[in-house]
């Protein structure tokens, strides 16, 4: 049994080979409808719980293909519809219920020391569906469009344009593990979390935070954004977007990256802000292909916590 909480806490082969697997599963399903599951079927007889304390789109509707893909069911949970949030069931409670519910948990949440508090009591593997220190299955997915559009991530470079957000956290581990350059651009307010730079750095990352835009692009194979106001930011917003101004992608910032560099987005996006509708719909962006490999990434990650 495995737990899929923070990429810093995989090894560099067992992320390598959820990649691997992702991929292989996704070229044997052929063409396959999305609700057509998998040959072999590995998570047949088996369920997973998504509970949710933050609306979702992609997640929820990825995690339930991909479960089904598997050959497995899912019971999809709000955080109004249960005890857990409430206050009138502790965490440990609800664990140890659920464990006996379902063979894997997937949470999406504000706060990420649930997810630990939940991983001390659960007897079955929780996935990270998102918390706000980290997205990891996000990232697994980018690495896996990344390497279908530009084949290996490894000495490659990411830069990554405004708030230093939860996904860009992630991405920072996984630059780390998969030795990847990455290259992130933001006003001093709005850098990654401190600890997990430090834990880059500490690691022999070839990490550089700036807040010049263009140093970040330069000689980039991928360039990436995020929401500058992420669900749950708290504080003046409008002060916010006024400092990530000059973050947003668009066709000069695209220009100064490397004439083949790829456009990624986690989505939902906020068109015009931190980026351009002419470089989210153009020839170099993937964001759909991201959105749609959310599937076959968390496929990989399922039966990886089930070994």
């Amino acid at each position: 049994m495995n737990h899929f909480i923070n990429i810093s806490d995989l090894s560099m082969n067992d992320l390598r080979s959820i990649i691997d697997n992702a991929k292989k599963r996704k070229k044997d399903r052929g063409k396959k409808s999305n609700s057509q599951p998998d040959s072999d079927q590995p998570f047949q007889g088996k369920t997973m719980i998504m509970l949710f304390a933050k609306t979702s789109t992609r997640t929820r509707i990825s995690f339930d293909l991909a479960v089904k893909q598997l050959g497995g069911s899912s019971i999809i949970l709000n955080e109004d519809e249960i005890h857990y949030g409430k206050g009138d069931e502790t965490i440990k409670d609800t664990a140890k219920v659920l464990s006996q519910y379902a063979d894997i948990l997937m949470i999406r949440t504000d706060s990420h020391k649930d997810i630990i508090e939940f991983k001390k009591h659960l007897d079955i593997p929780i996935i990270n569906g998102l918390t706000n220190l980290s997205h990891p299955c996000q990232i697994m997915s980018d690495i896996l469009t990344f390497e279908e559009s530009k084949g290996k991530i490894e000495g490659k470079t990411i830069a990554w344009l405004g708030d230093g957000n939860n996904v860009a956290n992630s991405f920072i581990e996984a630059a780390t593990k998969f030795k990847f350059n990455i290259k992130i651009a933001c006003p001093n307010k709005y850098q990654p979390d401190k600890k997990i730079v430090n834990f880059a750095k500490q690691n022999n990352c070839a990490i550089l935070i700036t807040d010049d835009p263009y140093k970040a692009v330069s000689n980039a194979d991928c360039v990436m954004t995020d929401k500058w106001i992420s669900m749950g930011d708290k504080g003046d917003k409008n002060k916010k977007k006024k400092a990530l101004k000059k973050y947003q992608v668009n066709s000069n910032i695209m220009k100064s990256a490397k004439p083949d560099a790829i456009f990624m987005h986690c989505l939902p996006a906020s068109r015009e802000e931190e980026v351009t509708s002419e470089v989210m719909d153009g020839k170099q962006s993937v964001v759909w292909l991201q959105a749609f490999n959310r599937i076959h990434a968390q496929k990989s990650i399922i039966e990886w916590c089930l070994k």
